[in-house]
């Protein structure tokens, strides 16, 4: 009985094994790479897959989706002769199944291999300072030359990025003074900037203030000039209605103030005498007046 069971147990691990070896499930991202008789027979996928069991044919199963290979640190130097230390990912996925198993032994490591020595080419090109500056131009370079290895493997390399790129210390504290006399630099032109702005603002004040203190004085100026203009035409009308009599009493007025300085001498105009008549004949006609009333 014991035996039956054990012979029974041997049979299904058989059965199954056998299963397995001719009837293949396979996903949507995954392809199978047939070979019968050693000679490659097709690619098939996805789906449900029968086949007949080794050695009359084998299957190789094969990923498409997307994947990333992690190139690790790798020191190279720059054409002026700086070391740098660089490490990136590559991206990639396999657009033909039968040429990455046909074409290359393992197309992974074959990848991580020639992307050592293709970075190698691409930063011994490129200054130091460029390699800091461009690392997009950089992961570009680099996606197109692994591009046109892999492409035979049938390999596509879609995307490259480097992760992080360290220069030697010494370069390091050069770059790091650097930085910081350029942040020296832009903070003095931009205090130099707010004085310029400052002194244009406070000029621009003074200007103002100028221009609005002569229009003052030019309009008290005008305004004195107009007064003064007024008070002419004052005069020059209160002189129009004034008759000889009145001119007369002005001059006698004028000459009483003299009577009364200390000076000796006095210059009288000759208009003086023309004035002077009226008045006389006015004190004659007064006389005669008199003379006849006595």
């Amino acid at each position: 009985m014991l035996e039956q069971i054990v012979l029974f147990l041997v049979l299904g691990v058989i059965a199954v094994s056998i299963i397995r070896t001719v009837v293949h499930i396979v996903p949507e991202y995954q392809r199978l790479v047939v070979l019968a008789f050693g000679r490659y027979q097709g690619t098939f996928g996805p789906g449900l897959i029968f086949l007949f069991p080794p050695p009359i044919q084998n299957a190789l199963l094969v990923d498409l989706r997307e994947f990333v290979v992690e190139i690790p640190q790798q020191t190279t130097i720059t054409k002026d002769n700086a070391p740098i230390s660089i490490d990136f990912l590559i991206y990639q996925k396999v657009v033909d199944a039968a040429d990455s198993v046909l074409r290359v032994q393992n197309f992974r490591t074959a990848v991580q291999g020639i992307a050592t020595t293709t970075l190698r080419a691409v930063i011994g090109d490129i200054p130091l300072d460029d390699v800091l500056a461009k690392r997009e131009q950089i992961n570009e370079i680099l996606r197109v030359k692994l591009d046109d290895v892999t492409q035979r493997w049938g390999v596509k390399v879609t995307t490259v990025e480097i992760r992080e790129i360290t220069p030697p210390r010494d370069i390091q504290d050069a770059m790091n003074r650097q930085m910081s006399a350029e942040r020296n630099r832009r903070a003095a032109i931009l205090e130099a900037e707010g004085q310029k702005q400052s002194a244009i603002l406070v000029a621009e004040g003074e200007k103002q203030s100028e221009i609005l203190k002569a229009e003052g004085q030019r309009q008290a100026q005008l305004l004195r000039a107009e007064g003064f203009s007024l008070a002419l035409d004052k005069i020059n009308e209160a002189a129009g209605h004034a008759d000889v009599r009145t001119m007369t009493l002005q001059y006698l007025d004028a000459l009483r103030q003299l009577g009364a300085s200390p000076s000796t001498k006095f210059v009288i105009p000759t208009e003086f005498t023309s004035l002077l008549s009226p008045l006389v004949g006015m004190t004659r006609g007064a006389g005669e007046g008199e003379t006849a009333q006595r």
